[in-house]
């Protein structure tokens, strides 16, 4: 599904007085504890590509926090291939804390000045900070306008990032002595949407917070003196924590780190939970574990889910000439699974290339080459063969589009039976992952008039989707299988994308706006022009 993406991933470490060296790290004394983080962002590079920084605290020197960030992969932004100059920047920006930030941009573009952490200098050291989150806010332009509706307030940038930065500045602006749980409690009731946040003053304060709904996933751990956080629980587990010690973040709750020891609260109730389904799906690494629930273990289960549902509806023969073919990687537990439970190998019939870069950076036709290079297909074992080829979604077609066409011409298959390891992706995304428009998404286009509840991808409609696509079967998981999947109840998932119900007001007010702006839309094409009109547009090719 290279035609989709996270926008961020987030970290944060501290290393407590109680010791000179961290018991998971004795090389590293605590002024140099920060050097741990371009290690932990590695772990997260799966959330964001684009850019890559971190922000660092030591009472030592005369820029008490102080940032280095960059666009570019964590290995680029932080001078991995260059010995002398990673030693120099560690030794630069070493300290006894650090947050640390990788993006892909959901908004805002592709510069150094849109790069995370966002540190805001200030005379006053609590007022003084830096910080990052993972999310997106979904009344953005509401807070915006907020701001903005001052004549003497200035925005130099396009981006929810800025404006989470000074409502934090307005919460700080009344306090003469820092109260960071006040803070929180003062942003959570202007905020509606996604925000998993990292925190750190020149104080030496740190806050890590999760929305109310937890729609994000973060994760913390304690061992001795070593306070550590992240998006995912795989961050935490590389540096030495056990597995035991990783807890996540509860919903509207704030862990607040100083040399006076950790502090845990409350600052918003949650009534409800909505953690992002697509995490198990698709966005997080295979060897997390999120809300105390394995991200293999999920997808394996949508294997599961999808013999189910082979089984039932029964109309591709299982004999000897059919294997099943993952999509690499992520979709690979799934087809694993879906292969042992109907008795038929799975074989890796794509090969990826993995210095080709990730498509869904670029646009236009440049994306469609690069896709093009993505997936090498194997015609030693697809010659001849029929396959199902289990993906872990179709968004927007671009990547699917392109692979059929490449199985179909190199692989001399017999036959492409598409299996979709998750729902028909009906509905944008407004808590952070990129897809806001309904025009964009590729299931729309079949539905017509109809109204949003009245939406069924039927199997007269797969039938339509997979002559477009180039496929002769194609089939989604039905809505419930997801929670089996996961592990957690419905009622406790964001599942917005597949459903149309969306779990804040400013999600349904944008959901709203967005479907009467697709259903006016002058650009709407259908499913008989899907494959000129549709290719024209996704490739820019005329």
């Amino acid at each position: 599904m290279g035609d989709l993406h996270e926008e961020c991933g987030i970290a944060a470490i501290y290393h407590l007085p109680d010791g000179d060296a961290s018991p998971l790290c004795p090389a590293t004394g605590r002024e140099e504890i920060s050097s741990l983080i371009p290690r932990m962002l590695l772990d997260l590079q799966n959330r964001g590509q684009l850019a890559a920084g971190m922000t660092t605290y030591s009472p030592y020197r005369r820029q008490l926090i102080d940032t280095h960030k960059d666009v570019g992969t964590v290995s680029e932004v932080f001078h991995f291939t260059n010995r002398s100059k990673f030693a120099a920047l560690l030794n630069k920006y070493a300290g006894r804390a650090a947050v640390g930030h990788v993006r892909y941009a959901t908004c805002g573009h592709d510069d150094r000045s849109y790069a995370q952490p966002f540190e805001r200098h200030h005379i006053r050291k609590h007022k003084w900070f830096s910080f990052a989150f993972n999310g997106q806010l979904a009344n953005f332009n509401d807070l915006q306008g907020l701001l903005l509706s001052d004549g003497n307030t200035y925005l130099a940038r396009e981006t929810d990032t800025e404006v989470f930065m000074h409502h934090i500045c307005a919460a700080l602006s009344p306090q003469e002595e820092p109260d960071l749980l006040a803070v929180s409690q003062t942003l959570s009731q202007q905020f509606d949407g996604a925000y998993s946040v990292v925190f750190l003053n020149a104080l030496g304060e740190m806050f890590v917070a999760r929305d109310p709904l937890g729609l994000k996933p973060l994760c913390y751990a304690v061992e001795g003196s070593l306070f550590a956080a992240a998006s995912e629980s795989v961050a935490l587990f590389n540096l030495g924590f056990s597995a035991e010690s990783i807890k996540p973040v509860a919903p509207g709750q704030i862990i607040i780190v100083s040399d006076k020891g950790i502090r845990f609260e409350r600052f918003a109730e949650s009534k409800k939970t909505a953690h992002c389904f697509f995490e198990w799906v698709y966005f997080a690494n295979v060897a997390s574990t999120l809300n105390g629930k394995s991200v293999y273990l999920a997808r394996k289960n949508l294997g599961v889910e999808l013999a189910r549902q082979e089984r039932e509806r029964g109309d591709v023969p299982i004999d000897d000439d059919i294997i099943v073919v993952p999509v690499p990687d992520t979709s690979k537990a799934a087809a694993d699974s879906m292969a042992y439970e109907l008795g038929i190998p799975s074989l890796e019939g794509l090969i990826r290339n993995r210095y080709s870069g990730r498509t869904f950076i670029e646009g236009g036709e440049y994306r469609w080459k690069k896709a093009e290079t993505k997936y090498t297909p194997l015609r030693e074992v697809l010659e001849g063969k029929r396959i199902f080829l289990v993906e872990d979604s179709i968004v927007r077609s671009t990547t699917m589009r392109v692979l059929l066409e490449r199985i179909r011409k190199l692989g001399n298959v017999k036959e492409i039976h598409v299996r979709a390891a998750c729902p028909p992706i009906i509905s944008p995304c407004f808590y952070g992952v990129d897809m806001s428009t309904y025009s964009e998404l590729f299931v729309p286009q079949y539905m017509n008039d109809a109204p949003l509840e009245e939406w069924e991808v039927n199997e007269e409609v797969e039938a339509k989707m997979a002559a477009d696509l180039g496929a002769d079967t194609l089939r989604y998981l039905p809505i419930e299988s997801i929670s089996r999947a996961i592990g957690l109840p419905a009622d406790s998932l964001c599942q917005a994308c597949i459903t149309g119900q969306y779990p804040t007001l400013w999600g349904r007010k944008l959901s709203k706006s967005a479907f009467d702006e697709y259903q006016n839309s002058s650009n709407r094409f259908t499913g008989e022009e899907f494959s000129s009109k549709q290719l024209s547009l996704l490739t820019g090719r005329e």
